[in-house]
């Protein structure tokens, strides 16, 4: 979706109206449960017989997120998808969105336009209907709420804490790109800030870039399971760093874990891209966050059925909760996971 505005306008010719009904023109709807989208009071939503499942994420620019390199239509694109995200994790589909901007006045109409185009394009991936929200004046920076909504069966929500002893303990896809990818994002900022006539070097480090910048929620993980007549035990996404979401899955079990480093998935280029750096690989995966993969616990029983999936790996199980959450390295050396995962709440010096 492309909006064809192409003059350098003030939000204020617009005002806080006019630009919500210039942003909202070129919506669609995809979702019959939608019964009421943008222009009343509020959203009218029928989700008949499913349970609905609602999550909320807030980025905030200078926590979240730096426009130094980050493209609007990219940020826009990742915001709702790291809400979707979330409502795969209940092994629910999502089907609406709400999105809220605070925005300060150095923003021009065409900078709204792309970030509410990233937006669009990934509703428009994932058949989500936007169906309301708000926008407000910001006295710092950038500020994006979205909150998401999905419906599923009630025999088949997956929570947190259904972990048994002797459930295998699966990640989907690969992790410690999406780290690895700042940390390249970072390393040219710096260089550009002592000297801004050099040109970034990020030949060959589109994936990474890529997993940091413009990530993908799931979908096809939850449909997979589906297909093979899998219900996960318990389900987590990996949003802050697989050792944090292992211990959130414990700790919500009430079980313990055995990890196996060798298990870990990580693509050659985080691999090398990490050695670069001077990082071990596996740290990186374990505490890196933003990979935005699915990390499911399922009955020891449902291992033939799992054991061919391409995209899905077995990287360790669940344990006694005396036992404790432990990896054990590829020499065989036993190691309690922590968390080292992001903390929305540390300063920053």
């Amino acid at each position: 979706m492309e909006f064809d505005n192409t003059s350098d306008t003030n939000l204020a010719e617009l005002g806080e109206f006019g630009l919500i009904k210039h942003l909202t023109q070129h919506i669609e709807l995809y979702q019959p449960s939608t019964i009421k989208g943008v222009g009343d009071d509020a959203a009218v939503i029928n989700n008949e017989d499913l349970q609905t499942v609602i999550s909320t994420d807030i980025l905030i620019e200078g926590v979240h997120f730096d426009l130094t390199y980050v493209p609007l239509r990219h940020l826009g694109y990742k915001s709702v998808i790291v809400n979707l995200s979330d409502v795969y994790a209940m092994n629910a589909h999502p089907k609406q969105i709400l999105v809220s901007i605070a925005l300060s006045n150095r923003f021009k109409l065409e900078a709204i336009e792309e970030l509410y185009s990233g937006m669009l394009a990934a509703c428009k991936k994932y058949k989500v209907d936007l169906v309301g929200g708000d926008t407000t004046s910001s006295l710092s920076g950038l500020v994006i709420s979205i909150t998401a909504i999905g419906g599923v069966k009630k025999e088949d929500i997956t929570y947190r804490n259904g972990a048994k002893e002797t459930n295998l303990l699966c990640v989907s896809g690969d992790l410690g790109g999406a780290y690895m990818g700042l940390q390249v994002l970072e390393r040219e900022k710096s260089v550009f800030k002592e000297n801004p006539k050099l040109q970034p070097d990020l030949e060959g480090k589109d994936y990474l870039l890529e997993r940091q910048l413009k990530p993908e929620a799931r979908k096809d993980i939850i449909e997979t399971l589906h297909s093979l007549g899998i219900k996960p035990t318990a389900m987590i996404d990996v949003s802050d760093g697989l050792s944090s979401e292992i211990l959130h899955l414990c700790s919500q079990s009430d079980v313990g874990v055995e990890l196996y480093e060798e298990k870990i998935p990580i693509d050659s280029l985080t691999y090398e891209t990490a050695r670069e750096f001077n990082l071990d690989p596996t740290l990186c995966s374990l505490s890196g966050g933003e990979d935005y993969e699915l990390l499911f616990t399922v009955d020891i029983n449902e291992y033939e059925k799992l054991k061919n999936s391409m995209d899905i790996t077995i990287i360790g199980h669940i344990t006694d909760k005396a036992k404790g959450c432990n990896m054990i390295s590829k020499s065989g050396t036993v190691h309690e996971l922590k968390a080292q995962g992001w903390n929305a709440l540390l300063k920053k010096n």
